[in-house]
């Protein structure tokens, strides 16, 4: 089922499969989210819970014992139902069951709640653990927006742009090894605030940065200063994609708590690098911008 919300300013259409946001519209009815062209990427935003990327051979371990695992979890493919909602905001919550339970071995909620703003949109994303235990999880977004924004337009007129001057390596992906390969350097940003955008860039899938010290980026077009900005005050990481072969105007901008595997890590989940740890009947909030420049 699809919910639709508006302002004044903007509209928003949100799936009740996977708590999908379909679609970003202002006032004059200019899109600025993924249409879902299968060709490139069949999805708009998923959510990715309680896993992010892809685990060894597609398992992990909780406690030692082998689970299932698929890509980006399984949140993505649940339907999630309508908790709460009014003109401009809507709650949307997955609860555990026997089926979940059979690639991921805690009782949780999750809710999503999309509000609208006089800038874009706010996201809110809460976890809870339902028993007395440790609960683990990682938690991504991976909202794609149209890039670039108008006809005429190129994806390399395009720029990424983050708060601060940022010194850091991205950890390449093996494409081999289907895993984050931290024994050889990634793109390297050097005291600087800009990266610019070619398909080039993503010839090794995504391009991840861990504990950035920006809170926000944005992809900008230079000239007109026109874009999108996403605020992420609570995920460790960032990652960019867009289709590796080129060609599609998309750009995804995915903060992360947790990343893929990694060449330095085992298969126990408890281990993962920036996994969350909810003690039992605990909760956690992470929060999200998404804000029209």
């Amino acid at each position: 089922m699809v919910i639709y919300k508006q302002n004044s300013d903007f509209s928003i259409s949100v799936d009740t499969l996977g708590a999908q946001l379909l679609s970003l519209k202002d006032k004059t009815g200019r899109e600025y989210l993924w249409q879902r062209n299968p060709a490139f990427w069949p999805r708009s935003s998923p959510i990715l819970f309680p896993s992010i990327g892809v685990c060894r051979n597609n398992r992990t371990a909780f406690e030692g014992i082998w689970y299932p695992m698929p890509k980006h979890g399984f949140g993505r493919d649940e339907e999630f139902f309508v908790s709460s909602q009014t003109d401009e905001s809507v709650t949307m919550e997955l609860s555990w069951s026997q089926q979940t339970k059979t690639m991921y071995p805690y009782e949780f909620s999750l809710s999503l709640s999309y509000k609208l703003t006089e800038r874009g949109l706010s996201v809110d994303y809460r976890v809870q653990n339902l028993q007395d235990k440790d609960m683990p999880y990682c938690l991504g977004a991976h909202p794609g927006f149209l890039c670039p924004l108008n006809p005429g337009e190129r994806f390399e007129d395009y720029r990424l742009e983050f708060e601060y001057e940022e010194t850091m390596a991205s950890i390449p992906y093996n494409l081999e090894t289907l895993e984050l390969d931290v024994t050889r350097p990634g793109l390297f940003l050097n005291h600087s605030r800009v990266l610019p955008l070619s398909y080039d860039l993503f010839r090794e899938d995504a391009v991840y940065f861990e504990n950035p010290r920006s809170r926000k980026v944005a992809f900008v077009h230079p000239q007109t200063r026109k874009g999108v900005e996403v605020r992420f005050p609570d995920f460790d990481g960032i990652a960019f994609w867009t289709p590796m072969e080129g060609g599609a105007r998309l750009l995804c901008i995915e903060p992360w708590n947790g990343a893929d595997i990694r060449s330095d890590e085992d298969d126990e989940f408890f281990h993962k690098h920036h996994v969350r740890l909810l003690s039992g009947f605990q909760s956690r909030t992470h929060h999200l911008e998404i804000n029209i420049l």
